[in-house]
């Protein structure tokens, strides 16, 4: 099967949106065929001068904020391009991991978006879709309704992301499925490699790891707020901050060193966040809110178990006691402590539970067993 894999940015550059749609063309190319790029799309400078105009009117005298991915010139550009490119392509589907890129497609081929959220689900969820202009929400909710009542999948990464698209959309039921994002990290590792590196990681001090872009919404505060709890609590207890730049008013405590963004497009950024992960006893990431984390699947295939929260596709990723542990998005610190001091006195546990992350990692977690799940459901569809 020949597929054209459709997105709006480069999806060949790890870069692109943390690497997913790298790590998830290449596996559909690797369990289902050829693949063939459709992306780096464009919009001519008069439509992109009518998008700022109207981003600016919206924004000065309305205080409310117009959406790029839903505005519909920008859309019909797209789709210009990505036809004409279809219209040339002898490909048997075409994929996309969102859906407004295939709002207004007209091609033969049979459409499935794999996505992670639903355009409904993110309305006054995430910051940058909050307080969006009517027209937005209009406009979003009816681009995405058109792809739902084409496409012959609508396949999402978390169970969330399904519901919202039962709930909020007139769609058929047997068109929607659950398949997991992989991690998007490559993964040798075996067994003993899991278990020689739980073991190294000492048993008289706690490790934390977070790992995100954005401080506020992915809880930062509550990472070091844990961090600093179980000191006091007496487990020595240090916490690496990764990815992002923590506010500058807020001086960080002695245990806590913040590394900034690290690029996974280089090697050495490659080599220190695999250090970071093999080196850590935990990742902690109490999201206020989240899809599903590619970094919580990223962490397990080093046997790294995950402390998050109860939001968004998160409980679709972590199994309190399998490959984590999962608190409300309000949890006090000391939940989280009562969960991590009995693993340091008894460390078994603890191992038990780094193993355990990295089976579901093996079972369920990676793209490899993603994209054979998805290509099953393309066989059967199409």
């Amino acid at each position: 099967m020949k597929i054209s894999y459709v997105s709006a940015y480069d999806a060949q550059d790890v870069r692109s949106w943390s690497g997913t749609p790298y790590h998830m063309s290449r596996s559909l190319a690797q369990t289902m065929g050829d693949v063939e790029y459709i992306g780096s799309l464009k919009v001519p400078l008069p439509s992109r001068l009518i998008f700022r105009a109207k981003q600016v009117f919206y924004k000065l005298l309305a205080r409310k904020r117009y959406l790029r991915d839903a505005d519909l010139p920008t859309l019909k550009q797209f789709a210009r391009q990505i036809d004409r490119c279809l219209s040339q392509s002898d490909s048997d589907i075409v994929i996309s991991p969102t859906s407004y890129t295939l709002t207004y497609l007209k091609s033969k081929q049979p459409l499935v978006c794999w996505a992670d959220a639903t355009f409904a689900e993110l309305i006054d969820y995430y910051p940058f879709h909050t307080n969006l202009c009517k027209e937005s929400i209009r406009n979003g909710l009816a681009m995405e309704q058109a792809v739902f009542d084409k496409c012959k999948l609508a396949i999402f990464s978390s169970d969330w992301a399904a519901n919202s698209a039962l709930r909020n959309y007139r769609i058929e039921p047997a068109k929607v499925h659950v398949v997991s994002y992989g991690a998007n990290i490559d993964c040798q590792r075996r067994l003993a490699d899991i278990q020689r590196t739980a073991q190294s990681r000492p048993s008289n001090c706690c490790q934390l790891l977070f790992m995100g872009v954005n401080w506020q919404r992915k809880g930062g505060e509550i990472a070091v707020a844990v961090a600093t709890a179980l000191n006091q609590a007496g487990l020595k207890t240090e916490l690496t901050l990764a990815g992002c730049q923590p506010p500058a008013d807020q001086p960080l405590p002695e245990f806590v060193r913040s590394l900034g963004f690290i690029s996974k497009s280089t090697q050495a950024g490659r080599d220190q966040i695999d250090r970071l992960f093999q080196e850590s006893h935990f990742l902690i990431l109490p999201s206020q809110a989240d899809c599903a984390p590619m970094v919580l699947a990223e962490g397990n295939s080093f046997g790294l178990p995950s402390l998050s929260t109860h939001v968004g596709g998160i409980p679709s990723v972590v199994k309190d006691g399998v490959n984590g542990k999962l608190f409300a998005a309000d949890a006090s610190v000391k939940e989280y402590c009562d969960y991590v001091l009995p693993m340091f006195d008894d460390y078994s546990r603890y191992l038990e539970l780094a193993e355990s992350a990295f089976a579901e990692y093996q079972a369920r977690l990676n793209w490899s067993v993603s994209a054979q799940k998805v290509n099953q459901l393309i066989l059967r569809a199409i």
